[in-house]
């Protein structure tokens, strides 16, 4: 037909359609814009916003449906979808509720899902308190977004219990279709344990969270988005441990299309992990340029200058980046007491606390909490700055008594605030321990002007002045209720018996014989267990002194003069081998008179001949022969083991 007439409308529509249905989004958007002419926004607005949806053109889709002369269900529909996708929350619910409320078809379950899609982002991300739709969760995907906005709330067991019913009512409905296999299931219920690990991870069950994530990752799900939230996920669990998992899994999260499955806070989340994992895996370059793509693209974000402040610090650049964060906040004084809390915490690593304290004070908002008057006094302490401590308190008092001048006070003009009346309490006993006697009783006075029946109060007060105005402290003592009206009717014996009592005292049993006629005034008394005497040696002689090193091993006792050498050892001969001992000549039978010549001498063969029972020299056995081979043969076989 476009051969006959290539500007055939119809055709050209036609064309169009088939192409969207076939996925050629880029080829049927190229043959929109070539036939503008011919193809008015009027005729064709829907197919081409739609075709730059698809192709993750948003805005241009958003500036497509709005310049439509007229808004059609279909545009409607998606529009929805796109201010969903620009995280337009407010205006994409209205839009849902136009069309739920102007339109009757087969796809208003579909609309319902949408809506609470929306109504759960928005819990998420925005952390606005869902209104209540009135919408019946008979799917799984209503009951999952339901739980979905109840984490946004921080609701994680009701949460986890609408996942549970999630998960069953899409087991049931994809059940009874007989294509879906039983892989197909699991497929489509990885996103609601998905949710379940995240739930679990937030409970710290991180051991079951990674269990469950990691079934997630084997199953090899289709959703890049699904899969880069589970691996940044798995991530934030090892921090800086199992640093060889967590590179592996950040590539999940660098897979083509993510950007177009995640909201800009997940986006920027993975980001901030993949910047702290640079950090961990000591890429200083990586985790420099990472941060700073970060703090480009966020200029008044918290994260991106403190990944940066803490790299500097891996590299013991501290002046540095305590002037990174001072910048900062300088730049950026919203976010300054954050920074100036991170900068003193530095200043302690250093050790300059007198520092840390002149940052810390300078914060206005915080400078008078009590966790902050706390964390000054200890620090001076610390540094013995107690002039410093006490102005410390002294300032936070007077700003609780202006901040409250004007809300009902007590009879003396004073705020009765908890935190006023304890932070002058503490302020006493601070002075009181560090001997500012009289300064500590000018605000237990003022304490017990406040509270006349504190009898807590009215004892310091009174042992404060026995210290310095001893007869002050008669007079208040008047005070002091009598030790009647003190007195406390208290059961001893269910006070012992009680569940918190540390000695329980046993129950006495039945009174026999010499028990009964024992007095009542008369206790028991414990019998003392006998020590055994020590069993004395046999030898022991009471008259000899016992000697005082008898505890101490032989060879550290002064008197030891090591061990006496054996005769058998003295025998044995020392040094080169075939010299002879000193000993040797006594032994030689060969310079007795008796005993005949060893060897014969020249001209006497005829003697050796005629004496048939001498065995000559060279025949006779030398003692201990058999001894030295047997010797000999062990050393070849010690020397056979070496493997020659």
């Amino acid at each position: 037909v476009l051969q006959i007439s290539k500007d055939d409308v119809t055709a050209l529509q036609c064309k169009v359609v088939c192409l969207i249905q076939n996925g050629n989004f880029k080829e049927a958007l190229s043959v929109i814009n070539t036939h503008t002419k011919v193809l008015t926004s009027d005729i064709i607005a829907f197919e081409k916003a739609y075709c730059e949806y698809r192709l993750n053109r948003i805005e241009s889709a958003l500036k497509t449906i709005q310049s439509a002369s007229q808004q059609t269900d279909k545009l409607k529909e998606l529009y929805g979808q796109v201010l969903y996708r620009l995280e337009r929350y407010d205006d994409c619910l209205a839009a849902y509720r136009d069309l739920i409320r102007n339109s009757q078809d087969e796809y208003e379950e579909e609309r319902k899902t949408n809506l609470s899609a929306v109504v759960a982002a928005q819990s998420t991300w925005e952390k606005v308190m869902p209104e209540d739709l009135g919408l019946r969760e008979a799917t799984y995907e209503l009951c999952y977004n339901s739980a979905c906005a109840l984490i946004g709330q921080g609701r994680l067991n009701e949460a986890m219990k609408k996942l549970q019913k999630a998960e069953e009512l899409c087991r049931r409905s994809l059940s009874e279709d007989s294509d879906v296999t039983e892989e197909d299931i699991e497929a489509e219920l990885a996103i609601i344990h998905g949710q379940m690990a995240y739930i679990m991870q937030l409970q710290g069950r991180t051991e079951d969270a990674l269990q469950l994530y990691n079934q997630i990752i084997k199953l090899k799900p289709t959703d890049v988005g699904l899969l880069a939230v589970i691996a940044n996920n798995i991530i934030t669990i090892n921090k800086d441990q199992n640093v060889f998992d967590s590179k592996k899994k950040v590539k999940l999260t660098n897979a083509e299309g993510v950007e177009h499955k995640l909201s800009k806070k997940q986006l920027q989340a993975i980001e901030f992990n993949k910047a702290l994992l640079a950090m961990y895996t000591n890429q200083a370059d990586q985790c420099r340029k990472l941060s700073a793509g970060l703090q480009s693209q966020s200029p008044e974000h918290l994260l991106p200058v403190l990944i940066q402040a803490a790299q500097l610090c891996r590299e013991k650049q501290h002046a540095k980046a305590v002037g990174l964060l001072q910048d900062f906040a300088d730049q950026h004084p919203a976010n300054a007491a954050e920074i100036k809390l991170t900068m003193a915490q530095l200043k302690i690593a250093q050790g300059s606390v007198t520092k840390a304290c002149m940052i810390l004070r300078s914060i206005e908002e915080l400078q008078h909490k009590p966790g902050m008057v706390s964390a000054l006094v200890t620090m001076y302490s610390h540094e013995e700055d107690i002039d410093s401590a006490i102005e410390v308190f002294t300032q936070a008092i007077q700003w609780y008594q202006q901040f409250q001048a004007s809300q009902t006070t007590g009879a003396q003009g004073f705020p009765k605030s908890p935190v006023h009346l304890s932070l002058i309490r503490e302020a006493a006993n601070f002075k009181l321990k560090h001997g500012r006697k009289k300064e500590a009783i000018s605000d237990l006075e003022e304490l017990w002007k406040q509270n006349p029946k504190d009898v807590h109060t009215l004892a310091q007060l009174i042992s404060a002045y026995s210290l310095v105005d001893p007869e002050k402290a008669k007079v208040l003592s008047k005070h002091l209720p009598s030790s009647d009206a003190m007195s406390l009717k208290v059961d001893v014996d269910a006070l012992e018996n009680s569940h918190g009592a540390t000695y329980v005292r046993k129950k006495a049993g039945k009174l026999t014989g010499d028990n009964q006629q024992k007095e009542p005034g008369q206790g028991e008394v414990k019998k003392k267990k006998k020590k055994k005497k020590g069993k004395l040696p046999k030898n022991y002689d009471p008259k000899v002194t016992p000697d005082p090193e008898r505890w101490l091993p032989m060879r550290e006792r002064s008197y030891y003069r090591g061990r006496k050498k054996g005769k058998k050892k003295d025998q044995v001969g020392k040094g080169t081998q075939g010299s002879t001992t000193a000993g040797s000549s006594e032994l030689d039978a060969s310079r007795t008179a008796s005993s005949p010549p060893t060897s014969p001498r020249p001209g006497s063969a005829a003697a050796v001949s005629a004496t048939s029972n001498v065995i000559p020299p060279r025949h006779q056995k030398p003692a201990g022969a058999p001894a030295t081979k047997k010797k000999q043969q062990q050393k070849k076989k010690k020397g056979a083991k070496g493997g020659w």
